[in-house]
């Protein structure tokens, strides 16, 4: 331990990051940019040949970051996972989807375990960072990691569990500026984790154990999870009242203590808070627990798309067109505004729900110019962005990622009917907007 910790300070530490998606590549960089050594793995040839040639494939890390850390060497990418026998550093940030029952997918961390460890060498840390529920670590993790090999934790490798933070696009809070929490089973574990993550972080926050960080993540997107459907409930109550829910949340963020303004929508998207509270739920389970609370923020967000497609439904009957007739075109296929992630995408939902009512259904995103193969909705692979000059021909356009790049004023005046999920039309008076 002690000459994994020299190693660390003297940043001759090789360090490696399996996963080059949201998280781990803005960790790569950091790590890199840093003047550590860094090797990043995915099983994703199209995302190692582009780092390669020195391109993001992720709108808001510019290709100018990758470039000098792939030509000084500081950065290498490879779906080659026997080059981990190098490494003294293992980060994985690897996805944690839920199954369609909603329990929990632990394939990619079991299958990552199993393929880096015939090559796991002696005095290496193993840090996992994907969001999971508490116990992960010890109990999933460990075991994999040694089912090919003699290694033994705390004896001949360490273990610690730092969930990500990640915030795709925040101009505030950059990786290395987001407090991270950072939990072990061992004090040698913990003394080189943090000892890693204080080279890069500028906050380190260390917790007693594995489970602890693992329900630490979890807290927090339970947190967001039940104030989101708190606000989409009071929402539809406040709607049939006659209030506006968003002039309301205005009036009640100017209260300098005791409240926290959550933003009603037209869902839930994402990869963290449509789908972690569930990691718990599960686990719950085991300790003969049912989460109320969490399932019903769940049941209210999930039932979200489907408000938002009655309102569209209702708009379209004042049209006296048949349903087979109407055009509606959705703007943001994009989770969240100005960036181009749409995992988990609300979007998604509502184009089905139209299109099950024999809808004609498009979509605009500057983002996404053409939806991917997905384990989801494979019917939509192919289907491309169509542009704004079109906006007209469609019978009703609806708001669901209020993107900064689109100009309110002229879609609003182009439309025929506005279907305002996110009150981007607050400024502009017109009888064709409805809020939703």
């Amino acid at each position: 331990n002690t000459l994994l910790l020299e190693k660390i300070k003297n940043k001759e530490a090789r360090i490696g990051i399996i996963g080059l998606g949201y998280v781990g590549l803005p960790l790569a960089l950091t790590f890199g940019k840093a003047g550590f050594r860094t090797t990043g793995l995915d099983i994703d040839a199209i995302k190692i040949d582009s780092l390669n040639k020195g391109q993001s494939y992720i709108k808001h890390i510019p290709s100018e970051e990758i470039q000098p850390l792939i030509k000084e060497n500081l950065l290498e990418v490879s779906t080659d996972f026997s080059l981990i026998s190098d490494l003294n550093c293992i980060l994985l940030c690897v996805p944690t989807p839920l199954t369609k029952h909603r329990e929990p997918d632990m394939s990619f961390i079991v299958n990552t375990a199993k393929k880096i460890s015939p090559y796991l060498s002696k005095d290496t840390l193993i840090i996992l960072e994907s969001t999971t529920y508490p116990g992960t670590t010890q109990e999933i993790l460990a075991p994999e990691l040694e089912s090919a090999n003699n290694l033994k934790q705390g004896r001949d490798y360490f273990l610690a569990y730092s969930p990500e933070r990640e915030d795709p696009n925040n101009p505030i809070y950059k990786t290395a500026d987001i407090p991270k929490v950072i939990g072990a089973d061992s004090k040698e574990a913990k003394d080189a984790a943090l000892a890693l993550y204080g080279a890069i972080i500028k906050e380190l926050v260390p917790v007693s154990s594995t489970k602890t960080a693992e329900a630490t993540k979890l807290m927090e997107n339970i947190f967001r999870s039940v104030n989101i459907a708190l606000v989409n409930e009071l929402k539809v109550i406040f709607k049939k009242m006659d209030i506006d829910i968003w002039e309301v949340i205005e009036a009640a963020k100017t209260k300098p203590f005791g409240y926290m303004p959550f933003y009603p929508g037209p869902g839930l998207g994402g990869h963290c808070i449509p789908i972690d509270p569930f990691y718990l739920t599960w686990k719950a389970r085991e300790y003969g627990i049912s989460t109320r609370f969490i399932e019903l923020a769940g049941e209210i967000n999930i039932s979200m798309p489907s408000y938002v497609v009655e309102k569209i439904l209702f708009a379209l009957n004042r049209t006296d067109k048949k349903m087979g007739d109407c055009r509606v075109l959705l703007l943001g296929l994009a989770y969240k505004k100005n960036v181009d992630d749409e995992r988990e995408s609300v979007t998604y939902k509502i184009i089905n729900l139209l299109t099950e009512q024999g809808i004609h259904v498009d979509y605009n995103d500057p983002f996404i110019p053409r939806i991917k193969q997905k384990r989801e909705y494979k019917v939509l692979a192919g289907k491309k962005s169509v542009p704004l000059s079109c906006i007209d021909s469609y019978d009703l356009t609806a708001i669901l990622t209020d993107h900064s790049v689109y100009d309110y004023e002229s879609i609003v005046k182009k439309s025929k009917i506005v279907i305002d999920t996110r009150n981007a039309c607050k400024n502009i008076q017109s009888d064709k907007v409805i809020k939703a």
